[in-house]
This record gives C-alpha cells, sequence and structure tokens, in this order.
C-alpha cells in the first residue's frame, strides 16, 4: 500500500479497489493494515469533503513511510534477485 500512495494520497475505498486488481482482499483485510501503518507513522490520514457522501479519510505518505518504502524494495529486490538465481541455476543440473 505504501506504493500505492506514493504518487496520491488515497481514501480507504480507492486502496481497498488497488490492491484487489493485484490480490484478492476484501475490506476487512485492508483497513486494519491502513490503521497499523498510520499507527507506525508511515501515513498521516486527513479528512476530505466529498460530493457522494460523507467525508472520507484519505492517506498520506509520511517522510518515515517513503523510506520504509524504499528499504521494503531493496529488501524484495535482492529476495527476487536471489530466487531468480536460484531457479536459474537449478534448472541447469537436470
Amino acid at each position: 500500500m505504501l506504493l500505492i500512495v506514493q504518487a496520491n494520497d488515497k481514501y480507504g475505498y480507492e486502496l481497498v479497489e488497488e490492491v484487489s486488481k493485484i490480490v484478492n482482499v476484501n475490506e476487512g483485510t485492508i483497513y486494519p493494515i491502513l490503521k497499523r501503518l498510520t499507527n507506525e507513522r508511515y501515513f498521516e490520514t486527513y479528512l476530505k469533503e466529498s460530493t457522494e457522501g460523507p467525508p472520507r479519510k484519505y492517506y498520506h505518505l509520511t517522510v518515515l513511510g517513503k523510506q520504509r518504502k524504499d528499504e521494503l524494495l531493496s529488501e524484495w529486490t535482492k529476495f527476487n534477485e536471489s530466487v531468480s538465481k536460484f531457479i536459474k541455476e537449478s534448472g541447469k543440473s537436470e
């Protein structure tokens, strides 16, 4: 979710929709994660009026959130490279 919010602030349901495009997930899973990320200071929230109902809570990536996103991307890249290398080398022994 840190990646999704890096370019533009999003409200909860927008995040659910974005994540659902990639992974089958429901609102009951996303909102506790958003709360945890906010408690860990990776997100700040604010309310914005909506033309379609009550005000919406938007999530904004903090400086700490940007740092954490970069750390996680680096870890994922290293992990992905290691797994790809393992698969490639394992195929040679057949």
